[in-house]
């Protein structure tokens, strides 16, 4: 119960953060669409670039963002295909995109520092590079194709700042440049704002929300199928297998990995699903609804694991 009301207590501000993106979109008529566009071709690209900047890479660490890419890509390639007869306009694609990543930044962040330490937050958050690198380039692709070819929908992409501003910041990287410390403060209020309007995009993707159009219970099982039962069963699997017999990982990793699996579904999927027209209102009560879901899921997940 102490976890619960902990995470009650952390968590209430982000959603106070959905309810003033509802209202500013609603009533004060500020267009969702240029948060759409500062969230994905401004905030974005400097956080991950200057996060790039600030860890140190060795080959566990590298599995991680390698594993959540490739393994969130499949699922939504594996879902554009499987279920695209289903639906006969976007909701196909905003589906294929949040099934295969989750909302680790807006949303698993702040979560990762109230229950890791300090060291294994760090990890957490430079985990999350790979899920921006997903929603950017396979989550992208996934949801363009609901509105554009997939000619224009991989010209889109080759487009995104987000992709060169990963790749300029591994390459600096390595070549040993790190982040000036008279910059950290600066990058640490951007943090903050990516991460506020994120959670605004939630509330401002509500906007126009017809509870009858938008209310699709096969959406919602295949979504709540992928993210809170299929991602954290293959973790496990993944967890048991290297501790009883591979042995690469640690224990540090092995709570990132898990922690990555049980968070709700990704506030982006509204983000993107604003800026390509994609049905943003059933996107955002989708990924709202399995926020508030996660309040008592979360802790229950973590109860089943063994506890942090």
């Amino acid at each position: 119960m102490n976890l619960f009301f902990i995470l009650l207590g952390k968590i209430s501000p982000l959603y106070l953060n959905i309810a003033i993106g509802y209202v500013l979109s609603r009533y004060l008529k500020v267009k969702r669409d240029l948060i759409a566009f500062l969230l994905i071709y401004i905030l974005g690209p400097v956080v991950i670039f200057f996060a790039t900047l600030s860890i140190e890479i060795n080959l566990q660490l590298l599995f991680l963002p390698l594993f959540v890419f490739f393994f969130g890509s499949s699922i939504a390639f594996y879902i554009l295909k499987r279920y695209k007869k289903d639906w006969n306009d976007a909701s196909i694609n905003t589906l294929a995109f949040t099934c295969g990543t989750g909302n680790t930044g807006y949303f698993g962040i702040p979560l990762a520092m109230i229950l890791l330490s300090p060291e294994s937050a760090n990890i957490f958050i430079f985990a999350t590079l790979a899920s921006l690198l997903y929603e950017n380039t396979t989550g992208f692709y996934v949801t363009a194709k609901g509105t554009f070819t997939a000619r224009q929908s991989i010209m889109k992409v080759i487009k995104l700042p987000l992709l060169y501003a990963f790749i300029a910041g591994v390459s600096l990287n390595i070549v040993g440049v790190r982040t000036p410390d008279f910059l950290i403060p600066y990058f640490e209020n951007l943090k903050w704002a990516y991460g506020i309007l994120g959670m605004m995009m939630l509330g401002m993707g509500m906007k126009g929300f017809n509870l009858k159009e938008d209310l699709d219970k096969k959406y919602l099982k295949v979504a709540y199928f992928y993210k809170f039962i299929f991602w954290p069963g293959v973790i496990l699997a993944i967890i048991i297998i290297d501790r009883n017999f591979i042995g690469f990982l640690n224990e540090e990793i092995y709570k990132v990995l898990f922690l990555f699996s049980v968070v709700p579904l990704a506030g982006n999927t509204v983000t993107l699903a604003v800026l390509l027209k994609a049905r943003p209102e059933k996107a955002s009560f989708t990924v709202l609804l399995s926020t508030l879901i996660s309040v008592l899921y979360i802790p229950i997940a973590l109860i089943i694991y063994g506890g942090f």
